[in-house]
């Protein structure tokens, strides 16, 4: 009787000791920790308002999301879209400055606007990883995008050679086919109705670009890979609710009706690539050389760890994970720069028929080729303004997993650092009192003209991790461009409502533009 009251009250200590250590996790994790951070942000100057329990600043953020979303914008002169995607930031900077935080969650985000302190957090990258993410977001898309150390580093490697110039060039026809076939579906909506129509031109420049990822990287057409972008399509309206509350783990593992859709959603994207990876491994096995495209370098990569000793490729595993993710990025970034082009040169003639003068003008009624593409200098000129007014990334974060020093603050370990992209591509001490207006001609000399020679435009990231794709998505975006300006004369129709909505900044009620024949 006695070893069995021992017994148990041993047990009971135990167990009562492991409850007393959660209870203390968790209270450290939601307030003593917050609360610490919070005092030595403030003591080094930095404002925000004070933690509140668990959400931080997320309900407040979340009433002003849904609250900017409820009707469209004003579209004038201005673009300053800020406010309506991310509106408590704006609120933030506005009322405490650019020397301010805030809460996601019990995490605290310090907003970094300094020039020189943000090409820290590019180049750093031991000091400046990437945040954690919501597990369930990973189903989205992992890769390249969020590996850190030496799994990156050689994800990079194998990638980078796919995305060289001469890659690019080989790529060209495919990007043409795709293009083509664009062209002539609008043309032929616009004979039906005389030689002009009314077209939402936003689900069209979605396909166009599914259509060009698939051919150019994977060597599929966009009915092959179709499933896969409406299931991604539908994964991404998932992942984004999983932003709205604090992520509570284990959370992934309770089978709620969202958790058991995005589970499903992977696996039949997962499933829908691995039959296009074993189409490609039996034509390889039947003989026919290995394509000269991503999914070719992927390929190569692993049989090469299949073959070896399991450290120099990437398994069928990572295979998988990096097609996902171009599949995603690659269609989603050039759609959005294409989309808001066409809205923003639908606005300015003036602008549109410049770049059509010099559409004709380097190639006539030549097919364009590389070399042209290459020397479009009003072109390029509207597609970084775009980019910088409509960046695909409205906010970039990383954090720090020991004590930092950035400029003059000494950053705890556990604090994220924000790069507010929409903000600071808007700062007027930056780029002058017309920030918020459409002026490609600020890029008349080149970006860092621009910029002052400061980094202040990053559209595609920055250092070493800046996107892999985005000589892929600016030659993509600049044939797509003329051609659409050889063959239309195109207008904003008075239909359109202006409403960005993130992610990705796309047009929440689409982009109904008229096209007229040429």
């Amino acid at each position: 009787m006695e070893v069995t009251l021992a017994s148990w009250v041993a047990l009971s200590l135990v167990f009562i000791s492991i409850i007393v250590r959660w209870a203390w996790s968790v209270l450290d994790w939601l307030w003593l920790k917050p609360k610490k951070l919070e005092r030595c942000l403030r003591e080094q100057g930095l404002q925000g308002n004070s933690y509140r329990f668990f959400y931080g600043d997320l309900k407040e953020n979340s009433i002003l999301l849904k609250h900017a979303k409820s009707k469209p914008m004003n579209l004038s002169t201005s673009h300053d879209i800020a406010p309506r995607l991310i509106p408590f930031f704006d609120q933030t900077v506005k009322t405490y400055g650019k020397n301010s935080f805030v809460w996601m969650g019990p995490v605290p985000r310090v907003n970094i606007m300094n020039p020189e302190d943000m090409k820290d957090v590019f180049t750093k990258l031991d000091d400046f990883q990437k945040p954690a993410s919501n597990p369930l977001s990973r189903l989205l898309a992992t890769g390249i995008l969020v590996y850190e150390g030496e799994k990156w580093a050689k994800h990079r490697r194998i990638i980078n050679p796919s995305f060289h110039v001469e890659k690019l060039k080989q790529m060209l026809p495919a990007f043409h086919k795709s293009c083509d076939e664009m062209i002539k579906e609008w043309e032929s909506l616009a004979s039906q109705e005389g030689s002009s129509c009314l077209l939402d031109v936003w689900p069209s420049l979605q396909h166009l670009t599914a259509d060009v990822i698939s051919r150019a990287a994977f060597g599929s057409s966009y009915q092959e890979g179709r499933k896969i972008f409406e299931l991604l399509k539908e994964q991404v309206v998932l992942v984004i609710n999983t932003f709205q509350s604090v992520y509570i783990p284990g959370w992934r593992f309770l089978p709620t009706k969202m958790n058991k859709r995005m589970k499903k959603i992977d696996k039949e994207v997962k499933g829908l690539l691995k039959g296009i990876i074993n189409k490609r491994e039996k034509a390889i096995g039947a003989g026919e050389a290995s394509k000269d495209d991503l999914l070719g370098a992927l390929m190569e990569s692993k049989f090469k760890d299949i073959q070896g000793d399991g450290k120099v490729g990437m398994s069928i595993e990572d295979v998988i994970e990096e097609c996902k993710l171009f599949y995603f990025a690659g269609q989603e970034t050039t759609s959005v720069l294409l989309v808001w082009t066409m809205i923003l040169l639908g606005q300015s003639q003036n602008w549109q028929d410049r770049a059509r003068q010099e559409v004709l003008q380097v190639f006539g009624s030549n097919k364009p080729d590389f070399d042209g593409l290459s020397h479009l200098k009003v072109v390029t000129m509207i597609l970084l303004e775009v980019l910088r007014l409509y960046p695909a990334v409205v906010v970039i974060s990383r954090i720090t997993h020991k004590k930092t020093q950035l400029g003059k603050y000494s950053l705890p370990a556990g604090v994220q650092v924000g790069l507010p992209t929409l903000l600071i591509h808007r700062d007027k001490e930056l780029w002058g009192d017309d920030a918020n207006e459409f002026n490609p001609e600020r890029f008349s000399e080149g970006v860092s003209k621009a910029t002052k020679s400061q980094l202040s435009f990053f559209p595609f990231g920055g250092g070493p991790r800046i996107c892999i794709g985005q000589n892929f998505a600016m030659m993509e975006a600049k044939l797509a461009l003329s051609l659409i300006l050889l063959h239309f004369d195109f207008k904003l129709s008075p239909s359109y409502a202006h409403a960005p909505s993130a992610p990705m900044i796309r047009p929440q009620y689409g982009a109904p533009i008229i096209l007229q024949k040429r």
